[in-house]
């Protein structure tokens, strides 16, 4: 065994030892607004509950490593006090995973990342359709952390409204881990689910995925191929030319690409889909 003094390693690489240690870690998918009303969502997995009389969330926004810049969610909520906390299931992971590239302030992830976005009742950031839960909350406080990149800042926010998919109920009215089928991240790329384990989702770092809303209409509004898929299809940073003339949407052809992404081969499931 290692020992190692914080102070004797790179950021970026305690970074990595943290979250790969610490895990799996819950996601706090985070929908605001800022001043102006534009809507942003993004997900942390520096988050927990941490109280429930009252009911207390925190999570954390932390300063980038390599610009020590802040992300668009710190802003807005120390602009409005406000946001909604919505859980992330299986079924949604791959939507998430895109909503979390770094789009330009202004862009609303909801549209790029193809979720459904309804209006909460108590607060101005709207919630997550897809979502199982839905956590509507007022920020008490954000206290940061540090000044430097990597630096969190804790985010403590009171639930004042909560939303629940009435279908991950068990017959005693508490909330089945299997239906709910959470997901959480750990190190690197990789995330575990409740149901079965652990999977690799690639994170959208380096690139800026075209965005379900880029899709052809034959995919987007495709009977076969689920959220899931679509998120990994708009995670390529160019639509492949002869997609543009798909127009037809072959139910066979769109089996067999969802069969090439469940085996992760996404160049695949675009060349079928082109030849339609």
């Amino acid at each position: 065994m290692i020992s190692i003094n914080p102070l004797d390693i790179s950021t970026g690489k305690l970074h990595g030892y943290l979250l790969g240690a610490v895990s799996p870690r819950p996601i706090c998918f985070a929908s605001t607004v800022d001043s102006k009303g534009n809507v942003n969502l993004s997900p942390f997995s520096f988050f927990n509950v941490f109280s429930a009389n009252p009911p207390i969330m925190v999570f954390s926004p932390a300063r980038r490593v390599r610009d020590n810049t802040t992300k668009h969610t710190l802003d807005n909520v120390l602009e409005t006090k406000e946001v909604v906390i919505n859980l992330v299931s299986y079924d949604m992971v791959q939507q998430m995973s895109l909503a979390s590239t770094e789009y330009d302030k202004g862009v609303n992830e909801f549209i790029k990342a193809g979720f459904t976005q309804i209006a909460s009742e108590v607060v101005a950031p709207p919630r997550v359709a897809e979502s199982p839960v839905q956590f509507e909350c007022k920020v008490l406080n954000v206290v940061a952390l540090g000044e430097n990149g990597g630096a969190g800042n804790l985010v403590i926010c009171q639930v004042v409204r909560l939303h629940i998919d009435e279908a991950i109920f068990d017959a005693n009215g508490h909330i089945d881990p299997l239906k709910i089928d959470t997901v959480a991240r750990m190190g690197g790329n990789w995330y575990s689910r409740a149901k079965e384990g652990i999977f690799e989702v690639p994170k959208p770092l380096s690139t800026l995925g075209i965005g379900v809303d880029a899709l052809p209409e034959a995919i987007k509004n495709s009977t076969i191929l689920t959220g899931n898929d679509l998120g990994m299809l708009a995670n390529v940073e160019v639509l492949p030319v002869a997609a543009n003339s798909i127009v037809s949407a072959s139910e066979e052809i769109h089996k067999r690409a969802q069969q090439c992404l469940k085996e992760g081969n996404i160049s695949e499931a675009w060349n079928l889909l082109a030849q339609q």
